[in-house]
Formats: C-alpha cells, structure tokens, sequence
C-alpha cells in the first residue's frame, strides 16, 4: 500500500451523485433516525433503551441487565470483533465507508458546509478570499450550525444515560450536574472539532483500521480499485469521441481525486487512506457516461480480478470467521433466550456452626439475598433440595419487587439422631410462584457434630483460633 497523503493540504471534496452516495445517504438517513429516535421511545412507561449507571441497570426493551451479566457484554464484544474481520475478509472497509459513526458525521458536516459555502472551488475561492462581510456572514452560519448538530447528537448521546425528558429540563432550569455538563461539553466538543476540523485526519492518524486491514484483506477481497489495464496509458476525449486506441479509458479528468474525501488518487493502487466510500465509482462512472464509454473503469473487485484472474468467496479465512460468528451468535441468543431474572446468595451465619435445641434438633442458620433483575414485581417459593431438613422463614413465599434484592434469614432444622454425617452438601432454590420456570439455585453445607464427646473437645481445642474448615 502507497502512502501519498499530503498532511498540509486541506481537502475540499466535490459534490457526486450516483448510486453508492444514494445508498449511503439511505444508510445515514436509517443509521440517524434509529440513533437520534431510540431515546424518546418508552416501553411500558419506561425509556426503551437506557443505561442507568447510577442504578447499574441496562434497560435494552423489555430485557434489564445488571452488573453480574457482564458475560453477555464479553460475548457481544467478541462478536462485533468477528463481524468486522469476517466483512473486512469479505468486502474491505465497508465499515469505515458506510457505517462508521465519523464517517456518517462527517459527511453530514460537509453537507451542511456545502449547503452554505458551495461546492469545491466555491468553497476553496472563499477560503484564499479577504475577509469580508459576506465571508464573515457564511462563516459564522456554518460554525453555529456545526455547533447545534454538536449539540444535538451530544444531547442524545448522554439521553442514553440519564432520560431526555430529565436532561433537558435541567438545561432548561440551569440544573445540570457535574457529570452530566462535563460529557455533554464533551462530546459537543469532540463531533465539532472531529467532524468539523480534523474530519480525514482522524481515519489517517488515531484510527488503527486502515493500517492493520492488510492483514485482513487478501487477494480475493473485494476492495475498491481501478482497472490498469483498461485505463492506461490516460489522455484527454472529449464528449462522443470515442475509443480511439491511442489512449486507455481513463480521461485523467482527476475528478476521482476532487471527490475523494481524503483525497488519495485511487489510480495509484490500494491505499490505507482509502476508506471505501465508493465516491470515487460514481465519478468515474459519470464521467465515462459523458464520453460514450463503459462504466466501471473504478469499480469493486478484487486484485485478482483486476490482475486479469477470478475470484474465489470461499476461502478457509472467511469459512472460518462465518463459523466463529454463528457460534457467537448462536450462544448469545442461547444465553439470552434462556437468561433467569433471578439471583440468589446463600451467607452461612459466621457466628456459630450449627446450634443445638432442648427437642435434640441440629439447626444452621443462613442468610438468603434474592435480586429480582426482572422490570415486574416476583412472589418467589423458597425450597431445601438434597437434605431432609425442616425450613424455617418468615414469610414463604417472598415478595421481591422489580430491581429489588431481598433479604432474609432462614433456619434449617435436622433431627440429631437422624445426621450420619459432618458436612451434609445441599441447594436452596428459589422458584417464582407463577412461572416455575424462573428459579434460580445456590449450592451449600449443613453441619453437625456427628462424633463423640471427647473427639468434639479435642476438635474444639484445636480449632479454637478459627472456624471450623
């Protein structure tokens, strides 16, 4: 891969139209509107989507995720990992040049620039201008407009936090915390200066993609390239011309160049600056249109294709990524589907092994919290499983509201005569009353002192500085 951006020069990308900026343009529209929506929609009263840190509790619909499901976030983590190598294999950048939250950005941003300052040479004629009234004017317009964008998908970003209504009415009543002023300065001042300012440089420079898609493209992967053979050598046709031999296809019009958004020359070969936009087809494409000639001089392909070969879709890399992918999938949907809204934590009393009662019972005393992660209130049936055991609670079945860990205390009693054994291993289950199928279970011991007189106080001497192993 060639390295030829010039670091000093600003680009000013032309204005193109063709069918990949139309999908692209579809895309954003879709990617904005699930984006900026996804907030204001409620479910049951609440906000559909809502990450509530201070209650560490993610609402995603009608699911709600806790701290102890961090298993779920590794899973989707490894998952998102897999899809970016298996479309990288696949397609190359189609990520960076379609769905990537800098690129759907910044490219609003150019719009908007454009909109106010015209395209390419009306925008570079206005920037080498003095400054006047009407510059001052186009300026001051394009830079209030940047900043309400910044501020509205920094707004949105931090209503998947804290809800909208409640944002903004601290806003609007001067209410906002520390924490919630310091991100949304934040990312006002990052999408402004990101997508306003530094826009290419950050795909060049911070953005590690571009440099490691090497290893993951081969040469069957399909990339955006421009056909040697068919283009060169170049030289100027006008309008209805022709083919005349003399000459390639490509009429080195450089408007693959003026398009481009970092303004590589995609002649020059596979180039880390490339971000896939595609922008460079329709240009191309548009102009063979105009000179009577083929379209696709720059189109998709592999460099197999473009070298004159064939290209092969399955190959041992991509099976491999497919298979890791549906594995992922397949668990986490497993995972999900199969998810209890049911915690439960056993606490063994740590002030005495077991106690003895004047009807020569054995009794173990535990502590039992019950988390109910579901979004609706739960009557939960408390059971022993594994040992013949008396239980002995307060209330059976419990009441544990939405979100709420529920704590009791409960004894299990034993008969001394009927323990044969020092360390009996059992389960308490918890078991929702309506749906048998929520029940959540926690392993334990009961103990006894099954031995002797001498033998307990000789245990007891040796065991006198801790608890009983």
């Amino acid at each position: 891969m060639s390295e030829t951006f010039d670091w000093q020069e600003k680009i000013y990308p032309k204005k193109v139209k063709g069918k990949f900026r139309t999908i692209k343009w579809v895309l954003t529209s879709v990617f904005l509107a699930i984006y900026f929506m996804l907030p204001w929609i409620k479910i049951d009263g609440r906000q559909a989507v809502l990450f509530d840190v201070p209650d560490r509790k993610f609402y995603i619909f009608n699911i709600v995720f806790w701290p102890q499901d961090l298993f779920y976030l590794a899973i989707l983590m490894l998952f998102l990992a897999m899809a970016l190598f298996f479309f990288t294999a696949v397609a190359g950048r189609l990520w960076c040049g379609y769905a990537c939250p800098q690129t759907v950005f910044t490219d609003l941003f150019i719009a908007i620039e454009r909109c106010i300052e015209g395209d390419r040479h009306e925008r570079m004629a206005l920037d080498h201008a003095p400054w006047t009234m009407k510059k001052i004017f186009e300026k001051i317009i394009k830079h209030s407009v940047w900043l309400a964008l910044s501020f509205a998908v920094s707004f949105t970003f931090v209503a998947y936090f804290v809800p909208p209504q409640e944002l903004g009415w601290r806003i609007a009543n001067g209410n906002l915390t520390a924490a919630h002023a310091f991100w949304l300065f934040l990312f006002i001042a990052t999408i402004y200066s990101f997508c306003g300012f530094f826009k290419e440089l950050i795909c060049l420079v911070p953005c590690p993609y571009g440099r490691f898609q090497s290893a993951l493209c081969d040469q069957d992967t399909l990339i955006i390239g421009y056909d040697v053979k068919r283009g060169e050598p170049r030289g100027h046709v006008k309008k209805g011309e022709g083919t005349t031999g003399a000459h390639g296809d490509c009429v080195d019009c450089s408007l693959c160049v003026h398009v481009c958004p970092t303004g590589i020359d995609i002649r020059n070969g596979l180039q880390y600056e490339c971000i896939g936009c595609a922008d460079c087809i329709d240009a191309c494409n548009s102009v063979m249109k105009r000179v009577g000639k083929q379209e696709g001089l720059i189109r998709y392909g592999s460099l197999n294709i473009f070298n004159g070969g064939s290209t092969h879709v399955l190959r041992p890399r991509v099976v491999l990524y497919a298979f890791i992918l549906v594995v992922l999938m397949a668990g986490l949907l497993y995972k999900v589907t199969m998810r209890t809204p049911l915690e439960i934590d056993v606490i063994r009393n740590r002030h005495a092994l077991y106690q003895k009662t004047a009807d020569g019972k054995i009794l173990n005393i535990y502590t039992i919290k019950a988390l109910n992660m579901d979004n609706k209130d739960h009557s939960f049936m408390v059971k022993v499983d594994g040992i013949p055991a008396k239980l002995m609670i307060g209330n059976n079945p419990i009441q544990v509201k939405k979100g709420e860990v529920y704590q009791t205390t409960v004894s299990l009693a034993i008969d001394e005569k009927a323990t044969t054994k020092k360390v009996s291993h059992f389960a308490f289950i918890i078991e929702d009353v309506d749906n048998p199928k929520i029940k959540a279970r926690r392993e334990s011991t009961f103990l006894a002192p099954v031995m002797g007189f001498k033998e307990e106080v000789i245990w007891k001497q040796k065991n006198r500085s801790g608890p009983r192993q």
